[in-house]
């Protein structure tokens, strides 16, 4: 019998798998950092934790609500980033995030309110320039009318007329050398007051100067706003008054109008490379109530700036050179990297927080409890491996050191694949995602027995090493498809409905039930083919299967014995 479609070309297969082996290495060791190791997770490399600390505007409680659903917005983010083994934990009144690693500003920027406002701008000044007394004159909007052209510089505005100077008092004191008076000092922490009544007060002393509607009091706020600080007012801003505000680079200063456009108009948000001008940008698409308040934004600020508030911080304010913009589209300019892109990208996508968080410093997380089990596990997944290959050489002879070179072709593609993953969707590697791996080689060996056996049922029936093992391949296959089949469903239907680490697990699980099947047929099935073809691995004492030759050899005697018993009848 000719061998089996699929199986005629057992060098062809081998060569297969061993171009995909070098796309997996060329990928590891010339793409990405270049680092030939996977990322880890908490427990065997340790992490940062962030306490975030709710920040209600009136100083009240947080409700369970709340603090459920900022759980749950944040655990989004953290998928958008692909930053995998993560926790995000509710206890008491505070959310804790950990995230693997020592980059506490990764787990500070999943806890971003995510409050956009799209406020038109009324001033801006650079960072330590004189703040004027008055606000320069807004651009006048042209009429209906009137023609301006989209791409010329836009127009300047009036000088304002300065008032009339009334001579000063002879008892007045000498004037100040500067335009305000010295702002009032910082009223000292209260020890009396709790922690949620000290945040109350001073999101209302924010409030008080740089939301006042008096134009006195928002020269003095400009003046007086120190951009290195931790704002009072992230996520806790008024959108129907005005705002003095920095922006994220602490460079500009602005007087902000009453919001104009809210964020959950927001219907989506992409990072995107902006190839004309070479950087990064975040691209905005509007729902139909925030396409048409946009459209009559931009007609209306027409060769003025308008800015985009993240948390009370001005993340971009270009000028409006053409209006009104249809279509419900626009982008978000700054000085992004894709990282940064990215994350505001997804932030904004999953929508605001309801509640503003005070964040702690950044805790490390020893991972020394996680290495020793991590040791231990190796071990003893070490010593199982090595148990499993003697019995497989005891047992089959040289059809286990096959065994052997086939799990040695899968775990070199499993190793490749994970630190692949760690790259591109920042996947990292756990305690319960090692359990996974060495499940899934477990399963790999199962389907090796399979084939096997089935080769030694075809030689039971008479045939030889070279015809058993095409007609045994044919038989097995069907069955390690079906119980890889169950196997990865199984692992899907884990991974769908777990939390945590036994996402990790069921992840590598899937992974390697699939990585099963192709070094079953690119690696193992060539091999016995290769094998089964050649003199020296078919002598009984090589092979390890002369018992089932010689079991064959009785059973035909046997039949022809009864054969010749009936003849002679």
């Amino acid at each position: 019998m000719p061998p089996s479609q699929g199986s005629a070309h057992p060098l062809r297969l081998l060569g297969v798998y061993a171009a995909l082996l070098a796309v997996i290495y060329a990928l590891v060791f010339f793409t990405g950092d270049k680092s030939p190791t996977p990322k880890l997770g908490i427990d065997l490399q340790g992490g940062t934790r962030v306490t975030l600390t709710a920040r209600t505007p009136d100083g009240s409680k947080p409700s369970q609500d709340s603090l459920q659903k900022a759980q749950e917005i944040i655990e989004n983010r953290v998928n958008g980033l692909g930053v995998s083994g993560s926790e995000v934990a509710i206890e008491g009144d505070n959310i804790v995030i950990t995230v693997p690693g020592d980059d506490g500003q990764q787990a500070r920027a999943l806890a971003t309110t995510a409050k956009l406002y799209i406020r038109p701008v009324l001033q801006a000044v650079p960072k330590g320039a004189t703040i004027p007394q008055t606000p320069p004159a807004q651009v006048p909007v042209p009429d209906a009318g009137q023609q301006v052209p989209t791409d010329g510089p836009a127009p300047e505005a009036p000088a304002p007329e300065a008032p009339p100077q009334e001579p000063p008092a002879e008892d007045a004191p000498a004037p100040q050398q500067r335009v305000f008076p010295a702002q009032a000092p910082t009223e000292p922490a209260d020890p009396t007051l709790t922690p949620q009544e000290e945040a109350q007060r001073e999101i209302a002393a924010a409030k008080a100067t740089r939301q006042s509607t008096d134009p006195a009091t928002q020269q003095a706020a400009m003046a007086a706003l120190d951009c290195t600080k931790a704002d009072p007012l992230a996520g806790n801003d008024d959108p129907n008054l005005p705002l003095v505000t920095c922006s994220q680079d602490g460079t500009e200063v602005f007087l902000l109008d009453k919001s104009r456009i809210d964020g959950q108009e927001i219907k989506n948000a992409v990072a995107n490379l902006d190839q004309q001008q070479s950087r990064w940008v975040v691209d905005l698409e509007f729902k139909s109530t925030g396409s048409d308040a946009w459209a009559d934004l931009t007609g209306e600020y027409l060769y003025k700036r308008v800015a985009f508030t993240l948390d009370s911080k001005v993340v971009s304010a270009p000028q409006v050179q053409a209006g009104p913009q249809l279509g419900g589209t626009t982008q978000i300019s700054g000085s992004f990297t894709a990282t940064t892109s990215k994350e505001l990208a997804n932030t904004l996508k999953y929508g605001s927080l309801p509640l503003s968080f005070q964040t702690s410093e950044a805790e490390t997380v020893s991972a020394t409890l996680g290495l020793s089990s991590l040791r231990a596990g190796l071990i003893a997944g070490a010593i199982g491996l090595a148990i499993v290959l003697l019995y497989c050489l005891v047992y089959y002879r040289m059809l286990g050191f096959l065994t052997g070179l086939s799990l040695i072709a899968s775990g070199l593609a499993v190793y490749g694949i994970m630190v692949l993953l760690g790259r591109w969707i920042g996947f990292t590697l756990d305690l319960a995602g090692i359990a996974g791996l060495i499940i899934g080689i477990g399963m790999t060996a199962d389907s090796f027995v399979v084939f096997f056996e089935r080769i030694k049922d075809e030689m039971r029936e008479g045939r030889s090493f070279r015809s058993a093992v095409p007609r045994g391949w044919q038989r097995a296959r069907r069955t390690i498809l079906s119980g890889n089949a169950v196997s990865f469903i199984a692992a899907a239907v884990l991974y769908w409905l777990a939390a945590g680490q036994v996402k990790g697990f069921a992840f590598t699980l899937g992974l390697t039930t699939i990585l099963d099947v192709v070094v079953v047929f690119l690696v193992t099935a060539p091999l016995v083919l290769l094998a089964s073809r050649s003199a020296f691995w078919s002598k009984p004492s090589i092979n390890g299967l002369g018992a089932i030759q010689e079991v064959a050899r009785e059973r035909r005697a046997a039949e022809a014995a009864v054969a010749e018993g009936v003849r002679t009848r």
